[in-house]
């Protein structure tokens, strides 16, 4: 699919328009969770206190009581460096270093935890893995909040990752909203979804309700409009439409430059092998960026279990999302996956003590949205010997 051209008027009328339906759906999503904070401060029966008391510092220190601010960094060596020899002049050796891995993570979150959760570490430092923060429905009804953003390199590539979600859980209806970016995944998306809930027993509830995403095209390929009918991929044409050129000196050989007039190959097999994978990476990722983000409204439906003794506890999820609306816009992914598609998310926590030394676990969540898929999991024996 080729990008329509567009004027700048266009184009930011196009944006207004999505941003200002979507922050409309955000706020409507705040004033159910302000809503129901407000209410819940009345007193249950008579007339509220006419003692004078700082409400908006009420508020906020009420807001973030139980919760914790952390920030940290860490590191290691990353592989270790390798050695590549050539005989074309010669021997010759060069090294290729990997720099040392690091993450700086900052947060705040106010999640309770499960009877299964286990503080391990006297102190937050972002390396934790909390399956259950992916979950609908928390240990406790009420707000609950998470914000973390962790910068990243690993094995010399630089990743931004963050995830930051406000939900509130009442005994009949959830709202929240979530942005999630996961630059190894490459998945990157704002969501605000409202649903009711439905209690069967104490254990099991389903809930169904509307959610909004806002992204980029996802199923968008740059590269559609450079096939051949063959299947192949017109590179040397994309490259010099890129700005790259080539020069043949009449005896086979050719000499291929770079945008800024710089020799990068000297042979077919190095612009092949080395300069076209990295013009093909940056083109693809220029024109993903020429493009505005998109609107998505969905119907979700979902169901959450939790289990939980001292020797045997079971916490699942799943969420569905089987109907989109078709926007009818130039980038919607019904016209990538012609029709309908089905978008889920899902999660589960396992545990089980045979006695007191053997125990076995399983936990991981896994994500469908459009066409990313990113999944985590652990599974393992304790055996201890007293």
């Amino acid at each position: 699919m080729k990008i329509k051209e567009r004027t700048p008027d266009q184009y930011k009328e196009s944006c207004h328009r999505k941003v200002v339906a979507f922050v409309g759906l955000v706020f409507l999503t705040f004033f159910m969770l302000l809503s129901s904070c407000a209410h819940a401060q009345q007193p249950k029966f008579g007339t509220a206190p006419t003692k004078k008391v700082n409400k908006t510092k009420a508020n906020v220190k009420k807001f973030f009581k139980y919760s914790t601010f952390y920030g940290a960094i860490n590191g290691g060596n990353s592989i270790s460096d390798v050695d590549v020899f050539s005989i074309t002049n010669g021997l010759q050796t060069n090294t290729i270093e990997t720099p040392f891995d690091y993450s700086i993570t900052f947060g705040v979150r106010k999640i309770a935890r499960l009877g299964y959760e286990n503080r391990a570490n006297v102190f937050y430092d972002g390396t934790e893995k909390s399956y259950s923060d992916a979950a609908t429905i928390g240990k406790l009804t009420g707000f609950e909040f998470l914000f973390e953003a962790d910068y990243t390199r690993q094995q010399g590539t630089n990743f931004l990752n963050q995830h930051h979600f406000l939900r509130y859980v009442a005994n009949r209806w959830i709202a929240k909203v979530e942005y999630m970016q996961d630059g190894f995944a490459d998945i990157q998306y704002f969501e605000a979804s409202q649903r009711y809930r439905h209690k069967l027993g104490k254990k099991l509830s389903v809930n169904i309700g509307a959610a909004q995403r806002l992204s980029e095209p996802y199923g968008y390929d740059p590269l559609e409009e450079w096939m051949l009918s063959n299947g192949n991929l017109h590179y040397t044409d994309l490259a010099i439409q890129e700005g790259y050129s080539v020069q043949f000196d009449g005896q086979g050989g050719e000499t291929y430059f770079n945008p800024a007039g710089n020799e990068v190959a000297t042979s077919t097999e190095i612009w092949e092998g080395v300069i076209i994978p990295q013009v093909l990476a940056n083109y693809t990722e220029k024109k993903r960026d020429q493009l505005d983000q998109t609107i998505q409204y969905s119907v979700v439906v979902g169901v959450d279990f939790y289990h939980y003794t001292k020797t045997f506890w079971v916490h699942s999820w799943g969420n569905l999302m089987p109907y989109h609306i078709d926007s009818g816009g130039d980038y919607s992914y019904h016209s990538y996956n012609n029709g309908q598609w089905l978008d889920y998310s899902g999660g589960l926590i396992f545990g089980y003590k045979f006695n007191k030394s053997l125990g076995v676990f399983i936990e991981g969540k896994y994500n469908k949205y459009w066409n990313r898929n990113w999944h985590d999991f652990s599974v393992g024996v304790n055996y201890v010997i007293f």
